[in-house]
């Protein structure tokens, strides 16, 4: 009876084993219990959860295509956080006659109403195409009676004739996941090299050849279980390149021989001179000698010389927000119209700086929001704007004429993306990109305590460099919002706001203000922080846990504030605030805030300079030690007491 009964428990687990066993591309049917879940098991304040998320890449050994298999389900908690999930778009890409065409789409929102579950279909009339550019479409749609609880699921297939590179998947996103899988089955004749980036390892992964639809595959299969969302830190220009994802690129095709795919650099920069939207266009040197700017030949020094004609293209040409390292329209209409994309305006700059004499050459890049250029896996698909260098006795300068703010090695915040790759004609090169040139922030007010108890007066924002850039890119995206911030952050009455490029490119806003909230008064005393309220309320070095990443500013800045305060008659200050300087023993950090009664005026300046665009995670100590003193600093308060 034991052994029957040992026997019994045995083939339960043998069975319960099985059942519980991983398996890559099954889809588990819809749950009921979904609708139920109050919140997150792996974060309880996520407005959405990722249910099962799996993305399938495979080479059709028939056709020759590439077929992308998307299946989500997702946990809709908060609707109003979650609008991101809400609005599915699908990119499409083309070039010339080859395109992708997408199929098998269905999307449904689940809600549990009188204790069961009830599917809304998303309807086909509600789904649109939107051309973004002559090379992408994307298709959109909009999940109907989504409510808090409801649960979203939609999946759909792409076939791409595009085989050199597959999509990269972001594997921690700003969602938690209970599950995420990512799968890529090629054909044994088909080779791809597999970029793996991040800290995460999967619970299940395989890599292996097996037998498929009856030939030789090889597969990667990686799956993750309870994904938290993505903690990011501040100060980073772009997190996506420290978060853990997933990309392929072709490497070869052995069908009657052996063909190899994997690029290096140079034949990088080969096939882009021999494309007719690249080299192409700059073959066509007869443009610019037609629109070479009249002056130009009587400027002997060499700087100069390139600086004019930088300055002719920038303020000659608008761009019409279009990256890319490909003319769209071409050179010709971009002259006619006085509007084009990123490349023709930079390669027109690149053929004037030729035409001229100057050793100049196209630089490609991969912006801040593109994400790093992965240097050992060359490859096209990683650049998406081209801008110009010269090559002079002193080294290489840069310039980017899309931004008229822009002037030589004063890149637009975007470009800064560490390195990029120079495509001269007779070698390839990787170039590195650091922001040398200081920013300043300068914040500047004046005020006088009234009669009333109120405190009025100006202030003036005024910043230069690539913080001037940063400045007017966010007037550009929405004026009203820009300058409501002034009241959001410093909850003081501000009017007359006035923001505007000034003639040498710096970005200022000028404003009057009031408030009566500034002050104290306690018997015969004023309580006042002479700072007023450009004090540095708290530390934003306040991260209690070890730093992962660089910490990056994009550009080497100088932060200073300066008030002007004017004593009421009849006052004196009770006690100076106390003057403070602190300094890094490198020199790279230093903060000071000195304060000096001048006649019936105290005037306080509070000042940060730091040297360098971005700093290794181990000088983040220094960081909190420095901005925690800034803090102080700038939080005492005077006494003015009668005379």
């Amino acid at each position: 009876m034991k052994k029957r009964i040992l026997l019994a428990l045995c083939s339960a687990a043998l069975t319960l084993a099985h059942a519980q066993k991983h398996q890559f591309l099954e889809i588990p049917k819809f749950s009921d219990a979904d609708l139920s879940r109050q919140k997150s098991s792996l974060d309880e304040n996520a407005p959405a959860e990722i249910l099962y998320k799996s993305l399938h890449f495979s080479i059709d050994n028939n056709s020759g295509n590439l077929v992308k298999k998307a299946f989500y389900r997702v946990k809709i908690y908060d609707k109003e956080k979650a609008e991101d999930w809400l609005n599915l778009e699908v990119p499409l890409y083309q070039n010339g006659s080859n395109q992708e065409t997408l199929s098998r789409m269905k999307a449904f929102t689940y809600n549990l109403e009188n204790g069961a579950s009830v599917a809304t279909k998303v309807d086909k009339s509600s789904k649109y195409k939107s051309k973004e550019s002559k090379y992408v479409s994307i298709t959109k749609f909009a999940f109907p009676n989504v409510k808090n609880g409801s649960v979203i699921e939609y999946q759909y297939e792409i076939t791409s004739p595009f085989l050199f590179s597959i999509p990269e998947i972001i594997i921690e996103s700003n969602t938690p996941s209970l599950y995420t899988e990512y799968v890529l089955d090629t054909p044994g004749n088909i080779a791809y090299n597999v970029n793996y980036t991040g800290f995460l390892n999967p619970k299940y992964r395989e890599v292996e050849e097996k037998m498929m639809y009856g030939m030789n595959y090889r597969t990667y299969r990686f799956g993750y279980d309870n994904l938290k969302p993505f903690k990011t830190e501040k100060f980073i220009n772009n997190d996506m390149n420290y978060r853990t994802k997933i990309s392929a690129e072709l490497h070869s095709t052995n069908f009657k021989e052996l063909k190899l795919y994997s690029s290096s650099w140079e034949q990088i920069k080969e096939r882009l001179y021999e494309n007719e939207d690249f080299g192409g266009e700059l073959k066509k040197t007869r443009l610019a000698k037609e629109n070479m700017p009249a002056g130009i030949a009587g400027i002997t020094n060499e700087m100069d010389k390139a600086n004019a004609i930088f300055s002719y293209v920038k303020n000659t040409f608008t761009w019409n927000k279009d990256r890319g390292l490909y003319t769209e329209d071409g050179i010709k209409k971009m002259l006619e119209t006085k509007t084009g994309n990123a490349a023709e305006i930079n390669l027109f700059l690149v053929m004037l700086l030729r035409e001229a004499g100057i050793k100049a050459d196209p630089l490609a890049i991969s912006t801040v929001s593109n994400g790093l250029i992965n240097i050992a896996s060359p490859n096209v698909s990683h650049l998406n704007l081209v801008i110009a260098a010269i090559q002079t006795k002193d080294g290489f300068h840069l310039y980017d004429a899309t931004s008229r703010q822009s002037s030589v090695d004063q890149l637009p915040p975007r470009d800064w993306n560490q390195f990029g790759i120079l495509l001269a004609k007779d070698k390839v090169q990787q170039l590195s990109m650091v922001n040398a040139k200081t920013s300043f922030t300068y914040l500047t007010v004046a005020a006088k305590i009234n009669d009333d108890g109120s405190i009025s007066g100006t202030y003036a924002d005024r910043d230069t460099g690539t913080y001037a850039m940063f400045a007017k890119e966010s007037y550009d995206e929405n004026a009203d919002k820009y300058k409501k911030q002034y009241k959001e952050n410093f909850a003081v009455d501000f009017t007359g706001i006035d923001s505007k490029v000034t003639e040498n490119g710096d970005f200022e806003s000028t404003m009057r203000f009031s408030s009566e909230n500034l002050i104290d008064k306690v018997g015969k005393k004023i309580i006042i922080n002479p700072m007023l309220f450009l004090n540095k309320s708290s530390n934003e070095f306040d991260q209690t846990e070890e730093r992962k990443y660089l910490i990056d500013f994009t550009s080497p800045f100088n932060k200073i504030k300066k008030v002007v305060l004017e004593i009421p008659e009849g006052y004196t200050i009770e006690q100076m605030p106390k003057s403070k300087k602190i300094v890094t023993d490198d020199k790279e950090i230093e903060y000071s805030y000195v304060a000096e009664q001048k006649g019936n005026t105290l005037e306080v300046v509070s000042a940060v300079k730091v040297l360098s665009s971005n700093y290794p995670k181990e000088y983040y100590p220094a960081f909190k030690q420095i901005f925690g003193v800034a803090s102080k600093q700038e939080n005492q308060v005077i006494s003015l007491v009668k005379k």
